[in-house]
């Protein structure tokens, strides 16, 4: 059992706090100790949510330190940007290449960075990032609201547990009449990346 530690990125609305709690859920049912932190910055009108998960031995804080993250899962590619800081050589990356840009963008007072920025960004760090196209995925699987399970399975072959625990995290955490959607969302995830490995 070795550190491991996830940041979560994303806006509001795009289910970043269950992700975080069903991988909360599946490292607690692996043994390990786990803390978690989340932030939510004006979520309800789609402002930045991040959480920071630990899972250890033993865990003393929740807030990841800067350069030390394991796995970052970006649900959106200014949030993939954003937090950079968090990330290092070691850091393997799963982003949705979706943009989802923020008041200052709309009103013209910033500028959303282009796909070559963010990929540079993270080249320059020693990292490969995983760009995929969930929200296309997810339509095609017929529900959008499933995006966050979608994204769990993508990143599974990261994580420091078996598929079948994350699985198992998510009957456990939804109700049942969501369960079979997100299973499948879950598994067309994990299908993709194998096919991308």
């Amino acid at each position: 059992m070795k550190k491991f530690d996830i940041l979560i990125v994303g806006v509001g609305g795009q289910g970043v706090i269950l992700a975080s709690n069903v991988l909360c859920d599946a490292a607690m049912a692996a043994g390990y100790d786990v803390k978690k932190t989340d932030t939510l910055g004006m979520a309800q009108r789609g402002g930045s949510v991040v959480s920071h998960l630990r899972f250890d031995k033993e865990v003393c804080s929740p807030l990841i330190p800067k350069g030390q993250t394991d796995l970052i899962i970006a649900f959106e590619k200014l949030e993939a940007a954003r937090y950079m800081e968090y990330l290092g050589s070691q850091t393997k990356a799963v982003v949705n290449d979706m943009a989802m840009p923020p008041a200052s963008i709309s009103l013209g007072l910033s500028k959303y960075p282009a796909d070559s920025e963010i990929l540079d960004g993270y080249t320059k760090l020693g990292i490969k990032a995983d760009f995929i196209a969930a929200n296309d995925a997810v339509k095609e699987l017929g529900n959008t609201k499933m995006l966050n399970i979608y994204l769990l399975g993508y990143a599974a072959h990261y994580l420091p547990f078996g598929f079948d625990i994350l699985a198992d995290a998510i009957k456990k955490r939804l109700p049942s009449k969501l369960l079979e959607g997100n299973l499948k969302a879950l598994e067309a995830g994990y299908a993709a990346s194998v096919s991308q490995a």
